[in-house]
């Protein structure tokens, strides 16, 4: 069972029993998503695209992070077809709460939650989108993604979910000087991006968070 929290800049995040995390950081978690997945990962590959980008999530959650995407690719008019995983699902009761069209202006945030399972969904003409109830591990996409989201639970808490061969798997299925993005800059992070085929950046965080990662498909 999940309960609601508000983070510093007024946005709704949850926290899982289960694993003892909340879904964002407690600093905010608007701020959060825009910063890392949205300004250092999808923004400039979606700028610079000359056709379609594909973008894969580890951890669709909340949906906050695929809601903003969706509205960026409206407002930029450039295709994005994105597929994201998870494998406990918020329920659309917890969902409908949440208070992301309030603070950002944009609407029709359910309709991430309510599209089916394992169907690909033209949310708008920009959006193409399609969730999977499953784990990383199961997950197989016949896509090559230009873009990773990497928002699973911190290693503390799911330390399987950041291990070198997890990284390795989603280097294979991302192109070559493709961009993930994450939260978490701890040194075992670090270490099993580079161990994954990946080239690790890091860079300023959101609020009083110090660093988040880039890291570059090689």
């Amino acid at each position: 069972m999940e309960r609601f929290i508000i983070t510093e800049d007024g946005s709704h995040s949850l926290f899982s029993a289960k694993f003892n995390q909340q879904y964002h950081s407690l600093q905010g978690a608007l701020d959060e998503s825009k910063h890392i997945y949205i300004n250092l990962g999808l923004k400039p590959v979606l700028e610079n695209a000359s056709g379609p980008v594909y973008v894969f999530e580890m951890g669709f959650g909340t949906g906050l992070n695929a809601f903003l995407a969706w509205k960026l690719a409206d407002s930029l008019q450039k295709q994005v077809f994105y597929t994201t995983v998870e494998a406990y699902p918020v329920s659309e009761d917890e969902a409908a709460l949440l208070n992301y069209e309030a603070l950002t202006g944009e609407t029709d945030f359910m309709e991430l939650h309510k599209s089916p399972w394992g169907v690909q969904n033209n949310i708008s003409p920009n959006f193409v989108f399609q969730k999977e109830l499953t784990t990383i591990e199961e997950f197989n996409s016949g896509h090559i993604f230009d873009v990773v989201f990497y928002d699973a639970f911190d290693p503390r808490a799911q330390p399987e979910l950041w291990t070198a061969e997890i990284f390795a798997k989603i280097a294979a299925q991302t192109k070559q000087a493709g961009v993930l993005v994450t939260y978490s800059s701890k040194g075992i992070v670090k270490r099993a991006l580079r161990a994954g085929g990946f080239k690790v950046e890091r860079h300023k965080g959101p609020g009083r968070k110090t660093h988040v990662l880039k890291a570059i498909k090689l």
